[in-house]
């Protein structure tokens, strides 16, 4: 029996990170501080297997290849709950919690996947803290003592009561204004981090209580659950019957078992560039900078480069994001007005709105080179080990280089070998598939050809990672 399940939520597209942070990779599998991802920092966070439990993540179908990619890489152990629909944070908890009640978890902390957190072993000593709230039947939160009037963070208002330093919770209180923020500080209230500990029979009483409806979707769909290894299929049509609310609306907003333990470690959500800006290593001038970039007479400014060198000159108060097929510029002041942006260009269609330069599948990631009229390069990388479907297409052919490693080419029934500088062409309709029999990548040039080149363009006949 482990002593706490950590439950890692991940989902969301992060909007207001565009242009790094797009629907087809989210903020939390993008190294936004230092080389690892948020998400690989949240599983490191909680890899003390004498406090915590093999980690359960609760994300998506579309999401749940990188979450293994990115736990394989930093050598962690996960199981993956799979949410058939986006119903928000409650559902997604409730489901996490059922399933953890399956692997007799003392307690579940249920947790974002795209926060930043500075001073783990403060993280963990405020989870051994609050235990003794859990033992006792409460649900505790981690409360963030603020550092400014934040208007984009609810806050929590402490009661009298205390279990050593977890407090009682009196109330939740919404997002407020300047004036208001200001005196919420003043009397001593947190920011709410959402991060939630408890026993998993606890917040499932608590929900049958207060969202009976949401509460059984849950236990249905993990009893109807389909489990293939470590990944667990929630019963689409049990799940679509919970209502979609978030967990604080659900429960936490309405239960007198709520507690909260004042955390010592620093923390972000990383919701905008701001706030990119606020953690980073400022010069003298104010500005943090990111990748190849020159900067001269700027100040408070956030400046990255994923791609092209950038140079900017005689601003302040900017946010400038370059990456190879997409760029930011805009003022410290209108950055809210970035998620509105994101909607008109992908109600637009614009591709770089939501899809990466470089789009990340289950055997490896693809990159555009190039495009135009009837033809498409791209660079395709393959896991060691890694296998693309058996497939065909209908309007295009293909042709593969190897450019490094070596392919095992499958085409009509007959399997080859292929070397660097070797070649083949796929004709249209012919069955084929790409394999990295190696140990090492393998990197391929493609060039389709053809009337129609997009990904829908695609016959599965047999897939080993279980895609339609």
């Amino acid at each position: 029996m482990s002593l706490i399940t950590p439950v890692i939520l991940v989902g969301g597209s992060g909007k207001r990170l565009w242009p790094l942070s797009r629907e087809s990779m989210p903020k939390q599998f993008v190294p936004l501080l230092g080389k690892q991802s948020t998400f690989q920092q949240t599983l490191m966070r909680v890899a003390d297997r004498g406090l915590f439990g093999k980690p359960v993540i609760a994300t998506n179908d579309a999401y749940r290849f990188m979450a293994e990619q990115q736990a394989k890489e930093i050598g962690a152990e996960i199981d993956i709950v799979i949410e058939p629909e986006r119903r928000d944070s409650g559902p997604a908890m409730a489901a996490a919690a059922v399933y953890a009640r399956t692997l007799q978890a003392k307690a579940v902390l249920a947790m974002a996947s795209d926060h930043m957190v500075i001073g783990d072993e403060e993280f963990r000593s405020a989870c051994r803290d609050g235990m003794a709230a859990v033992e006792r039947g409460g649900i505790v939160t981690f409360g963030i003592p603020p550092t400014e009037p934040k208007t984009d963070y609810g806050y929590i208002r402490p009661g009298g009561e205390q279990i050593g330093p977890v407090q009682k919770v009196t109330a939740f209180v919404e997002k407020p204004n300047a004036q208001t923020a200001l005196r919420y500080i003043a009397e001593g209230l947190f920011w709410n981090a959402s991060y939630f500990l408890f026993a998993p029979e606890v917040l499932l009483s608590e929900m049958a209580r207060f969202e009976p409806a949401m509460a059984a979707a849950a236990e249905e769909a993990v009893a109807k659950a389909r489990k293939t290894g470590s990944t667990v299929f929630l019963d689409a049509d049990a799940f679509k019957k919970a209502p979609a609310k978030s967990i604080d609306y659900a429960v936490m907003e309405r239960t007198d078992k709520c507690w909260v333990i004042p955390a010592k470690f620093r923390w972000s959500d990383l919701g905008t560039w701001d706030a990119l800006l606020d953690v980073g290593n400022a010069d003298s001038e104010g500005n943090v900078t990111e990748g190849p970039v020159e900067i001269d007479h700027v100040r408070n400014s956030y400046v990255r480069s994923d791609g092209p060198l950038t140079a900017v000159i005689g601003v302040e108060d900017v946010v400038v994001v370059a990456m190879n097929d997409a760029m930011l510029v805009g003022h410290r002041n209108n950055l809210p007005r970035l998620k509105d942006v994101v909607q008109r260009m992908t109600d637009g269609k614009h591709r770089a709105a939501t899809e990466h330069v470089v789009m990340h599948r289950p055997w490896g990631s693809y990159q555009d080179i190039d495009r135009g009229e009837r033809f498409r390069a791209k660079r395709l990388t393959v896991n060691p080990k890694g296998k693309l479907s058996l497939q065909s297409h209908n309007r295009r052919a293909e042709h593969w280089v190897v450019v490094k490693g070596t392919a095992e080419v499958t085409l009509d029934g007959k399997i080859m070998t292929l070397h660097e500088n070797e070649s083949i062409y796929i004709p249209m309709g012919g069955i084929h598939r790409l394999a990295n029999p190696g140990s090492e990548p393998l990197e391929v040039v493609e060039v389709q050809t053809g009337d129609y080149l997009e990904e829908d363009d695609i016959v599965r006949y047999e897939d080993i990672y279980a895609r339609v």
